[in-house]
């Protein structure tokens, strides 16, 4: 059996588990590659494997970076709606090959991601004022 190259591997999956879209294979490949730069970051010597927790740290920034308050409406058109969907990316690209995992690495590492309304959403929200107590409020004088 021969090596599948990124977007043969990508057409198989998607001829056979239509899920998710095309480029959210690209962008998960980018988001490996963001990932392993910050692993690297400011070490010396061979690169190691990057764990779950580091793919979805780099997925997130990358992300965030990419298309900002965007994201959930991006995602959602790529059928990514959680990091579990993430890891069953990943597993696919595993399964034909193109990504290498160790005997440590599951699924469940990425049930356990984080949430994408705290990573994705929130970051944008305006910030919440906390309520003015009741001694504070003043009437506004009436000019008769």
């Amino acid at each position: 059996m021969h090596k599948l190259g990124f977007s043969e591997a990508i057409e198989q999956i998607i001829g056979a588990e239509p899920a998710y879209d095309r480029e959210a294979y690209h962008f998960l490949r980018e988001a490996l590659e963001h990932a392993a730069k910050m692993q690297r970051k400011g070490k010396e010597g061979t690169p190691r494997h990057v764990t779950a927790a580091e793919l979805l740290e780099g997925l997130r920034e990358h992300a965030l970076h990419e298309f900002g308050p965007m994201v959930p409406t991006v995602f959602e058109y790529w059928g990514i709606r959680n990091c579990e969907d993430i890891g069953r990316m990943v597993f696919q690209l595993i399964e034909r090959g193109v990504f290498g995992k160790t005997e440590h690495d599951s699924l469940e590492d990425f049930r356990a991601g984080f949430d994408f309304r705290t990573a994705f959403v929130e970051p944008f929200l305006p910030p919440t004022k906390p309520p003015v107590p009741e001694s504070d409020v003043r009437p506004i004088p009436r000019n008769a």
